[in-house]
């Protein structure tokens, strides 16, 4: 009687030690299965993060902008210094000052100009009256205004527009030119002063960032005869090319050379055409300032053009 009591108590132990013994194990699982999926989802979110963060840096710092190209040159010749004293000795032959005008400039690194002037006096006879100035600016690659280069560029285009609008210009006529620099431009009218008419020649050139401007006219006063419009022009183109030599002799690690050697073209203009350039004839108002001194009129008769690009 006792044993079948006594082994039923068992069986009943063990039934009620098992029914507690499920929540248990149920909780274990579920508390296993939540650790689990935390773990995945926190990798889930890793990796996210990770594949964010590549993106991120693949297009390469985010909104930073694109960092504009590096300036070709980096200084200018002395203004004065840019043509060979053969050069002015044919487009300025009675100059006084054979050392040239300097004209003051606020930044002798960006910009600067010099001029001569002739008059070679023939008694009754008459005069020829020469003038010359050379013009030199240099464009520094900027993050908010652009790359050197094109802000030349368009520098370049303005100053041919000013040229082409001169005040009280007759006859104008634009001419493209090859050989000089990567892009150049004459532009040539006649100008009429009093009884006088001055035949004037406006070449625009650049190279790379620098602009080099070449202004140079002559006339025939007392009665001389006016000079030939064609042999001005080729003579101003003698100039310009050799000013652009200097401006590129001044950035080679030898420093400048002689202009009258001449310069290689640099690879930078042949793309040349892209763009158009930033002003050297600017208005006062402009952002790139341009020397107000730039317009020097010389000591003779003065016979610069109105327009009058400044550098």
């Amino acid at each position: 009687m006792h044993r079948p009591a006594q082994r039923q108590r068992q069986r009943l132990t063990r039934v009620l030690v098992g029914a507690a013994a499920v929540p248990v194990i149920l909780f274990a699982s579920a508390c296993s299965g939540d650790d689990s999926g935390s773990d995945g989802d926190k990798k889930d979110s890793g990796a996210a993060e990770s594949s964010a963060s590549a993106s991120g840096g693949a297009d390469g710092s985010g909104d930073k902008p694109a960092e504009v190209e590096k300036a070709v040159f980096s200084k200018l010749p002395e203004p004065c210094d840019a043509l060979s004293k053969e050069t002015l000795g044919d487009l300025v032959p009675a100059a006084k000052n054979k050392s040239g005008k300097a004209g003051t400039s606020e930044d002798v690194s960006t910009r600067g100009n010099c001029t001569w002037d002739s008059l070679d006096n023939n008694g009754v006879d008459g005069s020829q009256f020469r003038w010359l100035r050379v013009s030199l600016n240099r464009f520094e690659s900027d993050q908010s205004l652009g790359a050197g280069a094109k802000r030349a560029r368009t520098n370049f285009t303005k100053q041919v527009t000013d040229a082409q609008a001169a005040k009280d210009a007759k006859d104008v006529k634009t001419t493209p030119v090859q050989g000089v620099g990567d892009q150049a431009t004459l532009v040539s009218y006649d100008v009429k002063k009093d009884k006088d008419t001055f035949k004037q020649q406006t070449i625009v050139a650049r190279v790379e960032n620098a602009v080099v401007t070449v202004d140079y006219n002559g006339a025939g006063l007392a009665g001389d005869k006016s000079p030939d419009g064609a042999a001005l022009a080729k003579d101003a183109q003698k100039a310009a090319k050799e000013a652009v030599a200097a401006v590129t002799a001044a950035n080679k690690a030898g420093g400048a050379e002689d202009p009258a050697a001449g310069g290689e073209e640099t690879g930078e203009g042949k793309d040349a055409t892209k763009d158009s350039s930033k002003d050297s004839s600017k208005p006062e108002d402009s952002k790139d300032k341009g020397s107000k001194e730039s317009k020097e009129t010389g000591e003779g008769s003065g016979a610069a053009p109105e327009n009058d690009a400044k550098s």
